[in-house]
């Protein structure tokens, strides 16, 4: 039975339906088999199931956020079944269709959710081959499978499709698992996944997406999209000074607005209206009295005085070797460089959305979050609920990559559905977007090396002095964790916790710190801290690379050869030598400052290293003497994530990071008054445009088959910045020690 089916009406029924939807909003690709078995993380039916036609389903219990992850777990399911990629299609992130295997979180898409989900379809093909083998009456090593038909080898005559062996039906197998299930979900079976040698379906290139006709033709879903029978479109309303929480209400101040309603609950303030419009102007339009509070922050321009000054409350040695105090007690030279990293938003292309609609003793979600397991959760802590009656439909959002604010709109509407026993949907505005999602933390970095008499290098410090990137957690699993819980009162459960540079430069001696200090608004903050794309990586690498530059420069040694010379990885040295090679390094010891009239003109390098990734960026840049506007015009980026499972969409993700962090580097910084956050718009948090894109993202792509896939999302936000600062070394001689790369600090520094 062919169905159109959007996602609301498969999650309606998917308590009792089987249906294999790879996209929302999209065509159904295969029948509706019998109903969803209860989730058990040790049953296969749980991870595989296959349709009464022979196609199969992988259910994933992470999500898609945009980067084409999906087509990757089908191809890594289709490979393991022999089946075509078209016959493999994939339920994601629904928590009452998955189990939580941890959301989207630290690039483990393809690195754990994959790894997981071809071990369960390599157990899903085992299964089947030994039914077959009953079935045919043959022993099952003497079976081979095609296209989900499994036949006697040398023999076709004797055959038997999964269709008949299980379609419709469900796997009864157990399974057995050797570490906790989350985002390091893995499962300890009996089957062995295929070697390298034996794919047909992963690593190769031409499988594209399924969302993107979708999302290009307007048919596609969106969160924003989603419209619930009888809700009601809720604004949460902001104090004008940050901490100050409301002491008195005049709801008559409304009364104009037909059916507009206040919630009203400790620290929390909102408005709720038939029509979105109605509850646009009941917030502007209610008079509220705010308590008198101190101004919280000290002001964009003296936050690195503020970090520099303030008191560390938790102290990590990220990574130690060697005698450090004593390298630097006989040196015979120090040399030492600070940087400073502002705080960063994550400027999604609209505000958060997000409906909740509780009941009696259930409740049902929608959210564009990237845990919604987790969702679920914190919703079902705040009602008092057990997590099992709350459903949390997983839905495509503006974009996202890390804790942002579809964490927080999601816990505003419950509030609001219970209070006013009605669905709510609560969507912000720019301001609430910009203003007010959880931000990348800000940060000083002190890097300094011991040199002996023949300018070796003997030790290596790193101290970073910041703000705990985890303010709140990285996922919405408890209501502490969001604005509304806080204003509610709940008890707040924030995580000290930053983390120092990975890479395998091998000086004698090595400490690296982390000094993490107070927040400068312990509750409902815009500027509380949470995981944002590589969460402290680009902070920290841009201190790290930026520092060996200038190192190397100063000891009269190449850039690209110091970092040759030091690193002791061999795929870290590989990688460096491949973007050195493909863009054409030229060995310099001196910024070579080359000049055509208004332009400089520059080349940098940086490399670094996340989860297992390795990668290594060329920046060549366009500095324009007059205006100090600087262009990225090319990258050269070698990336090594080990297996490569879809060259094509690997590409894709290097140059969207490429692209975003190349934007953080140049662009974007939070700025704020000692009230408020004042970048609250496109104008006043620009970020990379057409003008500014580089108009080439050459990429090379390092296949290591025979180790497993690790993180491909983040690790090329790390050397971007360095990258750049680099290139505008090499084209103007000035050395840029604060992010972001603006114009008119870039003039003012030639100048």
């Amino acid at each position: 039975m062919n169905m159109q089916i959007n996602r609301r009406r498969f999650l309606a029924a998917a308590g009792s339906l089987t249906i294999a939807v790879a996209l929302p909003g999209g065509k159904a690709r295969a029948a509706v088999a019998n109903s969803r078995v209860p989730l058990d993380a040790t049953k296969l039916s749980t991870y595989v199931s296959v349709n009464a036609d022979g196609s199969a389903v992988g259910w994933v219990g992470k999500v898609d956020m945009g980067q084409g992850t999906e087509i990757g777990w089908a191809q890594m399911v289709a490979e393991e079944l022999d089946l075509p990629l078209t016959r493999v299609t994939i339920v994601q992130g629904h928590t009452n269709a998955t189990i939580n295997m941890g959301g989207a979180s630290g690039s483990t898409g393809i690195w754990r959710g994959g790894a997981a989900m071809r071990v369960a379809a390599a157990e899903a093909r085992l299964a089947l081959v030994n039914m077959a083998a009953e079935k045919l009456s043959v022993p099952a090593d003497t079976l081979e499978v095609n296209d989900g038909i499994v036949s006697v080898k040398g023999d076709v005559s004797k055959k038997i499709s999964y269709a008949q062996l299980i379609g419709g039906k469900h796997f009864v197998e157990t399974l057995e698992w050797n570490k906790e299930i989350g985002s390091n979900l893995a499962i300890n079976g009996k089957a062995t996944p295929k070697k390298p040698g034996e794919y047909k379906i992963v690593g190769k290139t031409g499988h594209r997406r399924r969302d993107v006709a979708d999302k290009a033709l307007g048919r596609l879903e969106y969160m924003v999209d989603v419209k619930v029978p009888g809700m009601l479109h809720g604004r949460v309303i902001r104090p004008p000074v940050a901490g100050a929480v409301p002491t008195a209400v005049d709801e008559a101040s409304i009364k104009s607005i037909k059916g507009a309603k206040v919630v009203w609950d400790k620290g929390f303030i909102a408005v709720a209206a038939p029509r979105e419009w109605e509850a646009i102007k009941a917030a502007k339009l209610l008079n509220v009295t705010w308590s008198d509070v101190k101004a919280p922050f000290p002001g964009v321009d003296n936050i690195y005085d503020h970090i520099r000054a303030a008191p560390v409350i938790q102290r990590d040695v990220d990574k130690e070797k060697g005698n450090v105090d004593d390298a630097f007690a006989k040196a015979a030279k120090v040399f030492e460089a600070q940087y400073e990293w502002p705080f960063q938003s994550h400027a999604n292309m609209a505000p958060a959305c997000g409906i909740v609609d509780v009941q009696k003793d259930s409740a049902r979600i929608w959210s564009a979050t990237q845990k919604p397991h987790y969702c679920r959760d914190g919703i079902a802590m705040l009602l008092g609920m057990d997590p099992q009656k709350v459903i949390c439909s997983s839905m495509i959002g503006p974009g996202s990559y890390g804790r942002n604010d579809s964490g927080d709109v999601c816990m505003d509407a419950a509030v609001m559905s219970r209070a006013l026993g009605k669905p709510v949907r609560v969507q912000g505005m720019r301001h609430d977007g910009t203003g007010w999602d959880p931000k990348a933390p800000a940060s000083v970095h002190t890097s300094r090396v011991a040199l002996d008499a023949d300018n070796k290098v003997t030790a290596w410090y790193f101290e970073s002095k910041v703000f705990s990137k985890r303010d709140a957690f990285n996922n919405e699993g408890d209501p502490a964790f969001t604005l509304a819980g806080q204003l509610l009162g709940l008890p707040l459960k924030p995580t000290l916790i930053f983390g120092g540079p990975e890479e395998s430069y091998g000086f004698p001696a090595f400490r690296k710190i982390s000094n993490i200090i107070p927040p400068l608004l312990d509750r409902a903050s815009p500027l509380r801290t949470a995981h944002m794309r590589d969460p402290g990586g680009p902070q920290v690498h841009f201190a790290v690379e930026s520092f060996i530059d200038e190192l190397a420069y100063s000891l009269g040694v190449d850039p690209l050869e110091f970092r040759l010379a030091n690193v002791t990885d061999a795929r870290d040295k590989a990688v460096i030598q491949a973007a050195a090679d493909k863009a054409g390094w030229q060995k310099r010891t001196s910024p070579r400052k080359v000049a055509d009239g208004d332009v400089l003109k520059g080349q940098g390098i940086a490399y670094a290293t996340r989860g297992g990734t390795r990668v290594a960026m060329i920046a060549e840049v366009e500095v324009a003497k007059s205006t100090g506007r600087v262009w990225v015009r090319k990258w050269t980026v070698a990336h090594d994530c080990g297996q490569i499972v879809n060259p094509d969409l690997l590409r894709l993700t290097i140059e969207g990071n490429v692209c975003q962090s190349t934007s953080r580097a140049v662009h974007e910084q939070v700025k704020f008054d000692d009230k408020a956050v004042t970048s609250v718009d496109w104008l006043t948090y620009p970020i990379l445009d057409m003008k500014d894109a580089p108009e080439t993202v050459d990429i090379i792509l390092i296949d290591h088959p025979e180790i497993p896939p690790t993180g491909a999302g983040e690790a090329a936000s790390r050397p971007t910045a360095a990258a750049i600062a680099n290139a505008i070394f090499d084209a103007t001689g000035l050395r840029m020690r604060h992010a972001p790369l603006l114009p008119e600090r870039i003039k003012a520094g030639m100048a």
